[in-house]
């Protein structure tokens, strides 16, 4: 079931489907001849589809490009869906079933929706060709922060979210790279309606279940791409677990010198060294 609407001044450039009676939000641009680029946010990106513009713009010729916005992100619907990683599956795959976009993919995680792409190759091999990492999350990353770490960090997403409906966070800082005018104006409601919402809240008191899970299946057997940070903006230990993911997995790394959200800053090298692996 597709939905088409507009609220409060959004404009969605993609489809709706509806998963538990709300709506998901589905991008998709680019060859619908050639292989399928599945883009999976990083937590509390307000608006996956301009997120990742600035890269998957430099990839239409070659793939198509496919962005799903879990409830909670950018024009999906605000509602509190489970958020353990194998219901985040399944929503993902009724959503790309209900939109007629069926696979095999190659996807392309952001931060903690690494979680969700390995878990995904573990539980429907056939389905995923290859991951992308954009500086993707593993878990030994949360298993070494443990509960303690994590629950400090849910705590101030709480503070935030609780400064944000007061209008004082202002300053949070957006992304506005390869963004036109109408763009940047959609992102700044859509933060203004999604940020520090109570979607993230639940994806971050399950992450550490979430990790175990992942790292408790085992390894993928899958090509992977790893583009990594330079670790700064994330932990002192983000480029070992990463190296050691990488390893055991037999994935190639490419270390770029800029913050967490690589495909801002690389967009360039990025979508060259895409195109390259999966020639």
């Amino acid at each position: 079931m597709i939905e088409q609407t507009m609220e409060h001044g959004l404009r969605h450039n993609g489809e709706y489907v509806i998963i538990n009676d709300h709506k998901i939000h589905i991008y998709r641009a680019g060859n619908k001849n050639a292989p399928k680029l599945l883009f999976m946010s990083g937590s509390g990106t307000v608006a996956p589809v301009y997120d990742f513009k600035v890269l998957y713009q430099k990839l239409l010729s070659d793939f198509e490009v496919i962005v799903i916005e879990k409830f909670g992100y950018g024009y999906s619907d605000l509602y509190n869906a489970s958020t353990d990683v194998d219901s985040l599956i399944s929503y993902h795959r009724e959503a790309l079933d209900k939109a007629g976009i069926d696979g095999p993919f190659i996807l392309l995680p952001h931060s903690l929706s690494g979680l969700e792409a390995i878990r995904w190759k573990q539980t429907y091999p056939e389905e995923i060709k290859a991951i992308v990492g954009l500086d993707m999350a593993v878990p030994a990353q949360y298993l070494s922060w443990g509960q303690e770490e994590l629950d400090k960090k849910t705590k101030l997403i709480i503070k935030m979210q609780k400064l944000h409906k007061k209008g004082l966070l202002f300053w949070y800082p957006l992304n506005k790279r390869g963004l036109s005018k109408d763009d940047i104006s959609q992102l700044k409601l859509l933060w203004k309606r999604n940020g520090m919402n109570d979607c993230y809240i639940d994806e971050a008191r399950n992450v550490l279940d979430n990790a175990k899970l992942v790292d408790k299946t085992g390894e993928v057997d899958c090509p992977i791409l790893m583009f990594v940070s330079d670790g700064k903006q994330v932990s002192a230990n983000w480029i070992q677990y990463q190296n050691e993911f990488a390893k055991r997995n037999n994935a190639k790394i490419i270390q770029l010198n800029c913050g967490h959200y690589v495909h801002y800053y690389e967009s360039d090298c990025i979508s060259d060294e895409i195109k390259k692996f999966i020639k």
